[in-house]
């Protein structure tokens, strides 16, 4: 039209063309482009443990070792018995973690038994070794690859399994955090009520979710991998899975706390997530150095040295029984399949890969 100039501007693709106004965005590029990834992960991991060794130094100075020991000789038998027992079942709730996830990628035909015994070595190797999504994968393809998966299954077993476990510490932490806000305050030194705040919009990042995959059919995934999300009412079902577990792990800490200060479940559980959350992100074996920090410090109205004896007790029940148990379960595997042949694993009729129900996967 006469008398009217309109301009297009072309996209030249050319950072310096279009400046990034969104600061976020602007750093996600920069850590992409500049730094990559998986740095930014190392540095993350090195900070954690280098700011966890400094906390443990300061805390542990002039801790007396003989009263540790002590400590731990004085705690109930029944109090061990009680927290061995929310141990079990905590790890009987991770088996469901695989089964949860071969269900949802179709590979129905795959049984309880298998799915146990991947979920509880895979997870005990991955806690103690550290790098669990490494560690905890080579398990499960051993055990797996032997029952008709592949490497591009046990990576969606792997994911589904993995999405279980943060579905539920956002259940946790968001419902914790807003009924009892001091107690991250304990973890992080936050204000409560920016704790809450942020805990209400993990609540409604996780409803948000649920409401997106509600009615099914949500794809997630390129190429070979491609995984169909549980709909809403299994999405609810998988948080519940991961709420359940961190309950009773949960409660194996509380067991085994001194009596006296007295503190909530709640407020336990809310640091008791917490430490382990940072002891997952340091990547270091069994959280060590990082979670035992995080606990002390949150913690510090306790005796150390009892509280000390509790955290001892705790690693000894929930790591290093498990690891050892399921190094021995992986070791008679290994000596059957050796002797019998690796058929000797295989169920007698041919693992098919079934239509699921509810789920399925889309591959090329």
């Amino acid at each position: 039209m006469r008398g009217r100039t309109r301009t297009y501007t072309k996209h030249t693709g050319n950072p310096k063309a279009h400046p990034v106004t969104n600061p976020l965005r602007a750093i996600a590029h920069f850590c992409q482009r500049r730094i990559g990834w998986r740095n930014v992960g190392v540095a993350l991991s090195v900070a954690i443990i280098v700011a966890a060794a400094v906390v443990l130094h300061r805390m542990l100075n002039g801790i007396d070792i003989d009263d540790v020991v002590d400590a731990i000789v004085a705690t109930r038998w029944q109090s061990v018995a009680i927290a061995a027992a929310f141990v079990a079942a905590g790890y009987f709730t991770l088996t469901f973690y695989d089964l949860y996830a071969l269900r949802t990628i179709g590979k129905t035909a795959i049984p309880y038994r298998i799915a146990a015994l991947a979920g509880f070595t895979s997870y005990s190797v991955g806690h103690n070794l550290g790098a669990s999504v490494v560690t905890g994968s080579a398990v499960r393809y051993r055990i797996y690859s032997a029952h008709g998966l592949d490497a591009i299954d046990v990576a969606k077993v792997c994911f589904v399994a993995g999405l279980t476990f943060w579905l539920g510490n956002a259940a946790v932490l968001g419902l914790g955090i807003a009924y009892q806000p001091e107690a991250a305050s304990a973890i992080d030194q936050l204000p409560s009520e920016l704790n809450r705040l942020l805990a209400i919009v993990v609540l409604a990042a996780l409803l948000a979710y649920v409401g997106w995959v509600w009615h099914g059919g949500r794809v997630i995934g390129k190429g070979g991998f491609k995984v169909t999300l549980p709909n809403g009412p299994l999405t609810l079902l998988q948080i519940a899975i991961g709420i359940v577990d961190l309950a009773f792990c949960a409660l194996a800490m509380h067991a085994l706390l001194p009596v006296e200060p007295a503190i909530d479940f709640i407020t336990l559980a809310v640091i008791f997530v917490s430490a382990t959350l940072l002891g997952f992100a340091s990547h270091s074996p069994g959280g060590i150095g990082v979670f035992d920090a995080a606990m002390l410090v949150a913690l510090y109205h306790f005796d150390r040295e009892e509280l000390l004896a509790s955290l001892l007790l705790f690693r000894l029940l929930y790591y290093i029984t498990p690891f050892a148990l399921a190094l021995l379960v992986l070791g008679m595997r290994e000596l059957v399949v050796g002797v019998g042949g690796a058929k000797s694993w295989i169920p007698p009729r041919k693992i098919r890969a079934s239509a699921p129900i509810r789920t399925e996967i889309d591959r090329k």
